[in-house]
Order: structure tokens, then sequence, then C-alpha cells
């Protein structure tokens, strides 16, 4: 989910919102990124998930669900808010879950 998540905070830096319409290769970039966040939030374990209650992991999987089920009905806002907004507000989030865990992301 980190590295997911930091690919498409990087897609969008130095980005505006505008470019989404403009550079496919850039929408097809952050919807892949945004898709393999919500299929990685799927497996994460009950018991994480319960240590994580702060975070919206039934969002996040419904948000990868829809991507990969009505992609030609995708709102690029939406898109462009959760690559620009809601990932980089979960990535410390996650970050300090992995290193309460142990893990490595």
């Amino acid at each position: 989910m980190i590295e997911a998540a930091e690919a498409a905070c990087g897609f969008t830096s130095g980005r505006v919102r505008n470019d989404l319409d403009s550079d496919r290769m850039l929408a097809f970039a952050l919807v892949r990124a945004i898709e393999i966040v919500g299929e990685a939030a799927g497996r994460v374990s009950v018991p994480t998930r319960e240590a994580a209650a702060d975070i919206p992991w039934g969002l996040i999987v419904s948000m990868r669900n829809r991507l990969i089920h009505a992609y030609f009905e995708i709102d690029h806002e939406v898109v462009w808010k959760t690559a620009t907004e809601e990932l980089p507000q979960l990535l410390p989030r996650l970050r300090a879950l992995v290193r309460n865990a142990g893990g490595d992301g």
C-alpha cells in the first residue's frame, strides 16, 4: 500500500488537476496506483484492520472495486482528490502501522 500510495503522490508532483484530463499516461498511472492500494488494503488481516480502525479500510477497497468495475465511468475529480489529498494523509498512518508492527509495508 505504501509503495503504491507513494507512487501516486509522486505522479502528481509538479502537476495540476488539468493535467489529468490531457495526459492519458498520468490518468492510467494514478488509477493503477490507487487500484493497487485498494487491492493491498483488501489483503490486510482483520486484526491489523482492527488495530488501525482509524484507516477507512472499507472505503479504500470500495474505491479499488469502483475503478476496476466501472473503468469508463471514472471521475477524474475523485482520482485527483484521492491522489493529492487522501493518499498523502493516509501515508503517515500506514507508515506508523508498519513501524508498530515491525513489518516492511
